[in-house]
């Protein structure tokens, strides 16, 4: 079965190898206060700075997951958050931090809408706005020119970034934004189970701050570890060596980026010349690169997902209000062009 699954997706072809690279050194038993993992950990990080580009004086740290970074993101950073979305993971991530801070406000635009930063000039002086980057559900972007903006406009604010379904797919500029956070089972073509979490030197200075001890995960206690490139858990341990070993298989992502691009490209030109079924989004300046949804009839939709599977082709189920009359294509570096040709012979006749 090859997967087209925006999440957890296809994973790289060389996972398997080294799994058992891992296990034949022992890591998988090792203790994660051991020199061992120390050298793992801090060769990860070096590596996941230079591929993605991430400034030097930004912290990454490691996560189970990104929905994990939801909850130590409210607990850990004292400002009000404002949460700015257009699809159904950016509305969980407000409805989420809701619970734990009552106070937070949301700011829902349409599908088709790009952010407008000029309509999101607050009163107060200080916050946090928390914006999904890719929409997962709909295929939707922000472009950084907003997230510029939106700093610009509101210099007193962090801005915390989801990144999940984009990070490892595209270039991203960090320094445009404060917290960035994403899992591995996209883009990364990994296993689930581990999640990246990164911090600006502003975003470290405010968590301090707010000093935060009460939880499990309190962002000030995993700073104080990550500076010993240690963990404040027992952690992912063959994760974190399965990311190091594919980011040193990787390329620049300069390249993978123009790679999707051009795969994106193609995959509109060939959507577009379709009889029954179509990109969701018709506002093309916000489409995602890395997840594309399809819609179209709901009896039709059906079909194409019945076929698929019989086909050896697992589509992504559409999500939230869309889940009838659309499923999504992932974008991601690990499918390959081969698999790519057989889905659009596949769908060609629809």
């Amino acid at each position: 079965m090859i997967s087209f699954y925006p999440g957890p997706s296809r994973t790289h072809d060389e996972i398997p190898r080294y799994v058992k690279d891992a296990h034949a050194a022992g890591l998988m038993s090792i203790n994660h206060r051991s020199d061992e993992f120390m050298s793992i950990c801090k060769k990860t990080v070096g590596l996941l700075k230079q591929k993605l580009r991430i400034p030097k004086n930004y912290t990454v740290l490691f996560t189970s997951s990104a929905t994990e970074c939801w909850e130590i993101i409210a607990q850990s950073i004292g400002h009000k958050t404002f949460h700015l979305y257009n699809g159904a993971f950016g509305q969980k991530w407000f409805e989420y931090t809701q619970k734990l801070k009552p106070e937070a406000a949301s700011f829902p635009f349409d599908l088709n809408e790009p952010l407008n930063p000029k309509k999101l000039i607050l009163s107060e002086t200080e916050g946090l706005f928390c914006i999904t980057q890719n929409e997962t559900s709909n295929g939707t972007q922000v472009d950084a020119s907003i997230l510029k903006e939106l700093k610009k406009n509101n210099p007193g604010y962090l801005i915390a970034v989801d990144a999940t379904s984009s990070m490892a797919g595209i270039r991203l500029d960090f320094e445009l934004a404060d917290i960035w956070f994403a899992s591995v089972q996209k883009c990364f073509g990994l296993p689930a189970g581990l999640g990246i979490l990164i911090c600006s030197p502003q975003a470290v200075d405010k968590a301090r701050l707010t000093g935060d001890k009460n939880h499990y995960n309190s962002l000030p206690f995993m700073l104080d570890m990550m500076s010993k490139w240690q963990t404040s858990y027992t952690p992912n341990v063959l994760g974190i060596y399965l990311l190091m070993r594919v980011l040193e298989d990787s390329a620049p992502i300069n390249e993978t980026h123009a790679l999707l691009e051009k795969r994106y490209q193609q995959w509109t030109t060939f959507l577009n010349a379709r009889k029954s079924v179509s990109h969701l989004v018709t506002n093309q300046t916000v489409h995602s690169y890395t997840v594309l949804p399809v819609f179209g009839e709901t009896e039709t939709v059906t079909r194409i997902k019945k076929l698929a599977r019989k086909n050896g082709l697992l589509l992504g189920e559409g999500y939230g209000d869309f889940k009838p009359q659309t499923f999504r294509i992932a974008n991601f570096p690990a499918i390959k062009e081969k698999e790519i040709k057989l889905l659009k012979a596949f769908l060609e006749p629809f």
